[in-house]
């Protein structure tokens, strides 16, 4: 049962990443087209940029002054928190099952 359950996690972190590869690189193009000099300050290459994530994750995309873009950036920091917690719960409840198992 408890394998089962990490298997259910790994499916929601797979919804996660969908919707991920979805928000996040639209949120990109939207930066890239309207605010060129904060695109310029994630750098070339955002999509997977420690940098860029972790400016997204820390909810400092809040202080662009565009409700389009945080419409499009909020979904993808909430995809991400649900990859990271999905994850995290998968390999905690396949852990506990090798331990009890």
């Amino acid at each position: 049962m408890i394998l089962f359950l990490a298997l259910c996690f790994v499916g929601i972190a797979i919804g996660g990443i969908t919707a991920f590869v979805i928000f996040w690189p639209l949120s990109l193009v939207h930066l890239r087209d309207r605010h060129p000099e904060i695109r310029d300050s994630l750098g070339d290459s955002a999509f997977l940029a420690p940098s860029a994530l972790a400016w997204l994750l820390a909810g400092r995309y809040r202080s662009v002054p565009d409700t389009q873009f945080t419409g499009l950036a909020t979904p993808a920091r909430v995809a991400a928190f649900v990859i990271i917690g999905a994850g995290l719960m998968s390999g905690l409840l396949w852990l506990w099952s090798v331990v009890l198992g």
